[in-house]
């Protein structure tokens, strides 16, 4: 059985067939493997011509994966790393910034919902640097720790 060897094309192909990729990441997990006769960028144009690489189907594809677990922050600066374009980030992000609350109450009461609310000091902070370090917006995070007290309240009347 012999060993074939990809072509930039081929390989580029085999990691779009796993997911969506933008041109920058290809160009980066593609460009050791370029050897002399080979052109990087035609290959990348030649694929993006045919719609094989697309900036919105990479950033829906982040959104999808990522953005039930994550804070809009968290998910733009994912975005950015990809190389997509500032305005295609920013009309991502204001789709996310919509959903934010609802988002961050679900992660806070898949980690923190059976116990009771923070009652110490360190506790609320916990739950706060929990939220935050998942790119949650601080005033996100202030309004999740307030309705979990409020939630709790409401139960004992």
């Amino acid at each position: 059985m012999g060993f074939t060897k990809l072509s930039l094309k081929g390989r580029a192909l085999k990691l779009l067939a796993q997911r969506e990729h933008s041109r920058k990441e290809l160009e980066s997990k593609l460009a050791p493997h370029v050897e002399e006769g080979d052109d990087l960028n035609a290959i990348l144009c030649d694929l993006e011509a045919k719609n094989f690489i697309n900036p919105e189907r990479v950033a829906a594809s982040v959104v999808h994966r990522r953005a039930s677990r994550l804070g809009t922050q968290r998910v733009v600066q994912e975005l950015r790393s990809k190389g997509l374009d500032d305005t295609l980030i920013k009309a991502t992000a204001a789709e996310l910034q919509s959903t934010e609350l609802e988002r961050a109450l679900s992660v806070w009461k898949s980690k923190f919902g059976s116990r009771e609310p923070a009652s110490t000091p360190q506790e609320k902070a916990k739950q706060m640097r929990f939220l935050a370090a998942r790119g949650f917006s601080g005033d996100v995070v202030r309004r999740v720790l307030k309705s979990a007290g409020q939630a709790d309240e409401d139960e004992f009347e």
